[in-house]
């Protein structure tokens, strides 16, 4: 520094000698000594603003990162991703879907069941500020061309997240294995075939699908209500069954057979009728050589009417204790003179005072919302199931889901299965719900009724002549 002052000073002093010992013209000599000092003023400066836009954006990054750091933190969402997350844009709707039979001869068993589901939807509310919607219910046509068809429709849309349904066993067969491979859930409020879950012995059915589940009974529990009814309560010990071929009738008619031998009754045949059969004589006459006791019949309508109707006629059978299970346990056929004197049984629908822990909607408040709304009762049992399907749902999509930085919502496909299998001690409308590795989640309880004047049902499906609730 001492250096560089004694060679400004130096220069200082040039320059005056210079300035005196100069031209006396009027030219003027402009000094251009503080151009470079300028320059580098500029460039000072520049390279300040520089660094502040840098200390500036840095400080934006960390900003973002501690967002995202938060988020992060913020999201105690079930799930791994495994499956695919489904995000809802702010503004939109989480997709479910109710899939039942709404149209044909079984449409009594699924309009209860699209209700209850709807119902469900707007007694739960939004979740995490998005509402839900089921869109428009989907057919099943309780076959397995029907579940087949609106389970491809369902797969197309990947919004959808789970699906409440199938009203009937044979539609879930072909409906379970779609929705499974596209990683969403199926709750099925009705399926009842021990084929779609497990034979109670941790062994698989052989339609299980994993993502399916159930609040119904698995009908070994109901075969097996049936079987001691008649074997312990009746004393009858040879009795024969019916089916239709479909799964849900095929299964309980030989859960019932089987469980009917176990207590040391003889089965004298298991038959099978087509859906379509009108005159039930020949199937009729070959069950009357074996002199049954009893005929558990556990089908639908229409071909349950004319078993009903014709077996009293023949030979054999005039004085055959008949006996149905929740097919038929229908306003439709109870209306019928032909069903008086049946013994039906299905799940125990005494509900009493139990609620929904989700929505806190008990069993009546939600039976005078449906005949508000339909101007009936609901025609078919399963309506508290599928109310309850719908709740549990619900419930899953929340716990596997969360608000991103953006605005969205984003779910977890596996996370919505982690819940659903976690799902012990849940109260709903039909209880107490647990669900077990193969997605049996009912309360298993069954009843039988007797049913005695076709003119007055509601006393009939009241008038409980056994019961049957499995540890």
């Amino acid at each position: 520094m001492k250096k560089l002052l004694t060679i400004l000073a130096l220069l200082a002093t040039f320059s005056l000698v210079a300035a005196a010992c100069g031209s006396d013209d009027d030219t003027t000599t402009t000094d251009d000594t503080t151009a470079p000092a300028d320059d580098a003023a500029d460039e000072e400066e520049e390279a300040v603003d520089e660094e502040e836009a840098m200390d500036e954006e840095e400080a934006m990054d960390e900003e973002e990162a501690m967002d995202e750091e938060e988020a992060m933190e913020d999201n105690d969402a079930l799930g791994d991703g495994s499956l695919g997350v489904v995000t809802v844009e702010a503004g939109a709707e989480v997709q479910i879907r109710s899939l039942n039979a709404i149209t044909g001869d079984v449409a009594f068993l699924g309009i209860p069941n699209q209700v209850a589901v709807e119902q469900a939807v707007a007694d739960y509310g939004p979740i995490k500020g998005f509402d839900v919607t089921s869109g428009t219910g989907l057919d099943d046509l309780c076959s397995a061309d029907g579940g087949q068809a609106a389970a491809q429709t369902i797969v197309a849309d990947e919004q959808v997240v789970g699906v409440i349904g199938t009203s009937c066993s044979g539609a879930a067969t072909a409906a379970a294995p779609l929705i499974s491979a596209a990683g969403m859930v199926m709750i099925s409020g009705s399926n009842t075939s021990p084929a779609l879950t497990s034979d109670q012995q941790g062994n698989a059915g052989e339609n299980y699908n994993v993502g399916y589940y159930r609040t119904a009974h698995n009908d070994l529990f109901q075969g097996a209500a049936m079987a001691e009814f008649v074997y312990t309560d009746l004393g009858l010990t040879t009795a024969a069954g019916i089916h239709d071929g479909d799964p849900y009738t095929e299964g309980l008619a030989n859960a019932f057979a089987n469980a009917f031998e176990a207590l040391g009754g003889t089965v004298t045949a298991v038959s099978g009728v087509a859906k379509e059969d009108t005159d039930m004589v020949p199937v009729l006459t070959e069950i009357a050589a074996g002199a049954p006791e009893a005929i558990f019949f556990p089908i639908f309508q229409p071909a349950g009417d004319f078993i009903a109707d014709q077996a009293s006629g023949v030979s054999g059978l005039e004085d055959t204790v008949l006996l149905a299970a929740d097919g038929l346990l229908v306003d439709g056929f109870m209306e019928l003179s032909q069903s008086e004197g049946i013994r039906f049984s299905g799940p125990d629908v005494r509900f009493g005072a139990n609620v929904n822990e989700s929505t806190g909607v008990s069993a009546d408040e939600f039976l005078a919302a449906y005949e508000a709304d339909q101007g009936e009762a609901p025609s078919a049992a399963f309506w508290g199931h599928s109310y309850d399907a719908t709740a549990m749902l619900l419930d899953a999509i929340d716990a596997a889901s969360h608000v991103n930085a953006d605005g969205n919502l984003e779910i977890d496909r596996a996370g919505v299965r982690e819940f659903l299998n976690g799902i012990r001690g849940y109260a709903g409308i039909i209880g107490t719900i647990n669900c077990d590795d193969f997605g049996d989640c009912g309360s298993q309880k069954i009843t039988i009724i007797e049913h005695l004047d076709s003119a007055d049902i509601e006393t009939s499906k009241a008038n409980v002549v056994f019961e049957y609730a499995p540890q």
